[in-house]
């Protein structure tokens, strides 16, 4: 039986992936996650572009500061050597291409990396774009973490995004509850699957044809 990973093991295992000295963003939901998840040591200088550089996850043991928030109005720490900056500042970081990596979460992802995260256009709903229509053109590569699937069982992979595009042709990597996926030159390759996973029930859930990889990993 396949075990779908928890949003804490998505975050964990994106929060292991990025490479030491990078500049990361985290985005909303399950990235914001990974801040917490970040080995210790780990040379990793976290970003939010509501004006901090060098944050990490508030310590439970500690009263929060609520003057001092992410991007998604959660409470986090300073960590030594951060500062802090307006959001000129912080913007031009984004749009400058100094951030190294962004995390984001999404609706769906085209085959040719569109991504759509900010609006599914649903009545109701409300759009909520923040800085990540400058992060996907600004940051030097863009990782999705998300649910393969919608809660109807529909795929997010997509032959064509059918909501509101942040932009196009940005993603990288995908990073599912089910697979780690990367898109390459001859089309989205399958880097890591769940145990118990099969290519051919993870392509069933996808609405776009999948390669994999010889040396493909276990995601635990």
């Amino acid at each position: 039986m396949v075990k779908a990973l928890s949003r804490e093991d998505m975050a964990r295992i994106v929060a292991n992936d990025i490479p030491d000295g990078y500049y990361v963003n985290l985005g909303i939901g399950i990235p914001t996650l990974v801040s917490a998840k970040l080995p210790q040591g780990k040379p990793i200088t976290l970003h939010s572009e509501n004006g901090i550089l060098g944050m990490g996850p508030a310590q439970p043991s500690e009263t929060p500061d609520l003057d001092l928030i992410n991007a998604s109005k959660e409470p986090v720490a300073l960590l030594a050597g951060s500062s802090i900056c307006d959001h000129l500042v912080s913007f031009s970081m984004m749009r400058g291409g100094h951030i190294d990596l962004t995390v984001l979460g999404a609706f769906q992802v085209a085959q040719n990396g569109d991504l759509a995260n900010w609006d599914t256009g649903e009545e109701g709903a409300i759009p909520a774009v923040g800085g990540a229509m400058d992060l996907v053109v600004g940051a030097k590569r863009v990782w999705v973490t998300m649910s393969h699937t919608a809660r109807d069982g529909t795929p997010k992979i997509v032959p064509e995004c059918t909501y509101p595009l942040t932009g196009k042709g940005v993603v990288d990597r995908i990073y599912t509850d089910l697979a780690m996926i990367d898109f390459t030159p001859d089309g989205l390759v399958v880097r890591g699957m769940v145990p118990s996973m099969t290519h051919e029930h993870l392509q069933s859930l996808t609405a776009v044809p999948l390669l994999k990889d010889s040396n493909c990993r276990v995601l635990i």
